[in-house]
């Protein structure tokens, strides 16, 4: 069943109960407190005959006409009767056979609209002569005559109001439900047609919902938020295809050219071409290693080997290591290490974040090149800058500088052979130890990473 005729179907379900449960009770409630006022009333006027019987009793001198009396109980619609003392009957009147007056057109009113004739029932009064008792006054009603014909049109009438106010609600319930169920599930839909579309691939196609329900747009904006993150990643994806594809193929081709020249004979396999070969497997190797280790970047948290050491020394044995490097190249590194920094991380992810700082810096260094790398610690954090003056980035290639792959294009015409993972590896193990990385450079004066890692993980 759809979500617009399930809602419909429930919201007229629930109208029509509640309509059902409060008509029944309101008109319950209100016919009973009416009928309960009609006894009073007539309990009262009850009363009253007898008032004004004795009243005129008094007045005629303590005789009472049979003409007065019939005129009483024809006027009230009762039978009267008077007995004295002994309960002989004295007076009586004639229209009702002990019957309270009941007319013909009352009881057809009580018959039309399917109520009981009701129980014949008598009232005693005493009949005064001043305050002294010389007789009774017996009145004879019905017990339901207080049901007038007015009374009667007026229950009907209630009676029918509530009908017809049920039927009004019931087709204004309809209207709205219907309106309420296409407000809901039109967007529901659109939001249900964009995700069958995100499924088969069209991961451009937008949810566009006319709706003022918050949670409907903010589902509508996740789903829209999830379709461009995607998109995203699967242009990433392609990207890192092609560029695996590009980074495996030169030394792939290198090595099959100059394998397939030693093949032809046009190549010795002597130590110099076999050296050449070797490197290439070097780079192969490398390039798989860091392909690895940029891929399980995610996974960084669940592999760290923590140990509390210190930074300082640790620092400074690692850039020891790179000084012979930078000396055969004509560069020099400067360093400016804070004593005795005690961290919590682990110490090899340590030294691959500055194996590849000072392994990127060393390839886009200039004649008489330089670094400088500082340590710095505060109360919670250690800072690491490692400052060059090489050839710097293009302001245009700082955001995508720690993408996967990534290479400026001025790094690529200098044919440095670099796979562009170092700093994305960089950043992920950083990244792992809750810290901070950021990049500022210039292009053609040189380039700073600052690396914030706090001091107790």
């Amino acid at each position: 069943m759809k979500l617009s005729k399930k809602l419909t179907l429930n919201f007229i379900f629930s109208i029509l109960v509640s309509i059902i449960i409060i008509s029944f009770i309101s008109n319950l409630m209100i016919n009973n407190k009416f009928e309960n006022y009609l006894a009073e009333e007539q309990q009262s006027k009850l009363q009253k005959i007898c008032d004004e019987i004795n009243d005129l009793y008094n007045k005629n001198g303590y005789v009472l006409y049979q003409r007065e009396i019939n005129s009483y109980a024809s006027l009230e619609n009762v039978y009267i009767e008077i007995r004295d003392l002994n309960d002989n009957i004295l007076y009586t009147s004639n229209n009702g056979n002990g019957m309270g007056g009941m007319s013909g057109m009352h009881r057809r009113m009580m018959r039309m609209h399917n109520i009981p004739e009701g129980n014949y029932i008598e009232k005693s009064c005493p009949l005064l002569e001043g305050n002294d008792e010389v007789g009774k006054l017996i009145i004879g009603y019905i017990d339901n005559a207080y049901l007038t014909e007015s009374a009667i049109i007026f229950k009907d009438t209630l009676t029918k109001s509530f009908f017809i106010s049920a039927i009004f609600t019931i087709f204004l319930g309809l209207g709205t439900s219907t309106m309420l169920s296409k407000s809901l599930t039109n967007p529901l839909l659109e939001i249900r047609n964009t995700a069958v579309e995100m499924r088969k691939g069209n991961l451009n196609r937008k949810s566009n919902v006319n709706t003022s329900t918050v949670e409907i747009l903010e589902l509508s904006d996740s789903i829209n938020y999830l379709g461009e993150t995607l998109a995203k990643q699967e242009n990433i994806r392609k990207k890192y295809a092609s560029d695996i594809s590009h980074e495996l193929r030169t030394p792939l081709a290198t090595l099959k050219s100059h394998l397939e020249a030693i093949i032809d004979g046009i190549w010795e396999p002597n130590e110099d071409h076999l050296n050449i070969l070797m490197k290439e497997i070097d780079r192969l190797s490398t390039l798989v290693d860091d392909l690895k280790n940029s891929f399980r970047s995610e996974e960084l948290d669940l592999v760290l080997n923590k140990t509390r050491f210190n930074m300082s020394k640790e620092l400074r044995d690692t850039i020891t290591t790179f000084i012979p490097l930078y000396t055969k190249e004509g560069f020099c590194i400067e360093t400016s290490i804070e004593d005795n920094i005690e961290i919590t991380m682990d110490r090899d992810k340590l030294k691959q974040i500055m194996y590849n700082l000072l392994s990127n810096s060393i390839k886009y260094l200039n004649e008489g090149g330089k670094v400088f790398i500082t340590l710095i610690g505060n109360k919670d954090n250690s800072i690491i800058k490692v400052a060059d003056n090489g050839i710097g980035i293009e302001e245009k290639n700082l955001p995508f500088i720690f993408d996967r792959f990534y290479r400026s294009d001025n790094s690529r015409n200098k044919n440095t052979g670099g796979t562009g993972l170092g700093l994305s590896i960089v950043k992920s193990i950083v990244e792992a130890h809750n810290g901070i990385i950021d990049i500022k450079s210039k292009y053609g004066e040189g380039t700073e990473i600052i690396i914030i890692l706090p001091l107790n993980n």
